[in-house]
């Protein structure tokens, strides 16, 4: 079986510093995989290289064995640091386009998510909290039925109570079969539903372990072997 991601020696210079360094990485489908490494460290950029924004300098990455472009996009769904959303569109609004923009899209699924997190679909987003809004956003991308799911900081801008809805809507509303890349700095928050773990730090590929295999072999939890990795 092919992995759902791979790189091959890839680089990319970005925002006038190497970004990627000669990255290696192979990840399977079906898991749900921590991308971890301090602020720019090259998280953002592996992950826009991965849905097409940006493209390779050297090297290769592939989505299902393919080059990421218009066939790659139909199955990665991806939600990116900052919000694209417009202020004066109500929730509804938003799943009639992605409705209509996107074939794997669940419109029921959509719903449902919105009724357990008490969000009106006939609120306008200009009304609405930072935290309520990361919340609809969410929803949009885990409303898709992809292979692979792509989450730049989805916990990074909300209190502690929002992290646990946000960590709990993925881990409820994906494909088994599918792989859910989460990128954060926010460890400990997020240790508890991970697989896997990558750590990238100056563009490089430092680990990529199973979770249980760090517990085991270094007797220490992810979030305190990330700060022993990366303490200054």
């Amino acid at each position: 079986m092919a992995p759902i991601l791979e790189c091959k020696s890839l680089v990319k210079p970005y925002g006038g510093k190497m970004a990627l360094c000669g990255v290696d990485l192979s990840l399977e489908k079906g898991k749900i995989v921590g991308l971890l490494g301090p602020n720019g460290s090259g998280k953002s950029t592996l992950i826009k290289l991965a849905n097409g924004l940006l493209t390779p300098t050297k090297g290769e990455i592939l989505i299902d064995g393919k080059r990421p472009g218009v066939e790659t996009k139909k199955i990665v769904s991806y939600l990116p640091e900052r919000s694209y959303l417009s202020d004066w569109m109500k929730v509804s609004d938003m799943i009639s386009f992605f409705h209509d923009f996107y074939d794997n899209f669940n419109v029921e699924k959509a719903y449902d998510m919105l009724k357990r997190l008490n969000i009106n679909p006939g609120d306008k987003l200009k009304t609405m909290s930072k935290g309520t809004k990361e919340k609809v956003q969410l929803i949009l991308v885990m409303s898709r039925e992809a292979d692979l799911y792509l989450l730049d900081e989805p916990i990074g801008g909300v209190d502690p109570a929002a992290r646990e809805y946000i960590l709990n809507t993925i881990i409820t509303n994906y494909n088994e079969n599918a792989t859910v890349v989460i990128s954060t700095h926010l460890i400990s928050d997020i240790e508890k539903i991970l697989d896997e773990v990558v750590f990238i730090h100056m563009g490089e590929v430092r680990m990529k372990a199973s979770v249980d295999q760090i517990r085991e072999e270094q007797g220490i939890s992810v979030d305190a072997l990330f700060r022993e990795v990366f303490k200054c």
